[in-house]
């Protein structure tokens, strides 16, 4: 009997063994070989979709272009007929509004008709025009006053409008 103490010894590299790696690894790779062809065909078709598909998309531009092309041109056309027609239309359009407009003044005009009433301009006044406040006087220009009556005076006519100053005017 032999003692097998857990000592183990290197196995020698054996030609054999060394064979049937390489075939394992041959295999492998095959496999690895088979799927790549599988996947470099199926993106070989899909690029000829795409290409297939952007020879179609740019037929559809070309046509599309054509088209916006044609568009333009009768749009253009027809804005040059609109304002010719346009030019044709002015005189009757102005003989028309001529013949219909109100002339009336609107408070003489007549009201019968509810949508008819007469209107006037709103008169608008100013503050002053309203209340019949007259410009402001100076106290020097004003007539005679109270000499005991105090009044606000503006300043020198060569200072500043705003400032005033206080006295008491004297007769």
């Amino acid at each position: 009997m032999s003692l097998h103490l857990g000592i183990r010894r290197p196995r020698k590299h054996r030609a054999v063994d060394a064979v049937s790696n390489l075939r394992a690894e041959n295999h492998q790779l095959l496999g690895q070989v088979v799927g790549a062809g599988q996947a470099i065909t199926s993106l070989e078709r899909e690029l000829a979709d795409v290409c297939g598909k952007r020879a179609e998309a740019e037929q559809v531009v070309v046509c599309l272009e054509a088209n916006l092309r044609e568009r333009t041109e009768e749009r253009d056309l027809l804005l040059a007929e609109v304002a010719a027609l346009k030019a044709r239309l002015a005189p009757y359009l102005a003989a028309e509004a001529n013949a219909n407009a109100i002339t009336v003044p609107p408070s003489i005009r007549d009201t019968d008709a509810m949508e008819d009433q007469a209107t006037e301009p709103i008169k608008v006044l100013t503050l002053a025009e309203a209340h019949g406040i007259s410009p402001v006087i100076r106290i020097a220009d004003a007539p005679a006053a109270d000499p005991r009556t105090p009044t606000w005076v503006p300043g020198s006519d060569d200072g500043p409008e705003t400032t005033q100053t206080f006295r008491v005017v004297a007769a």
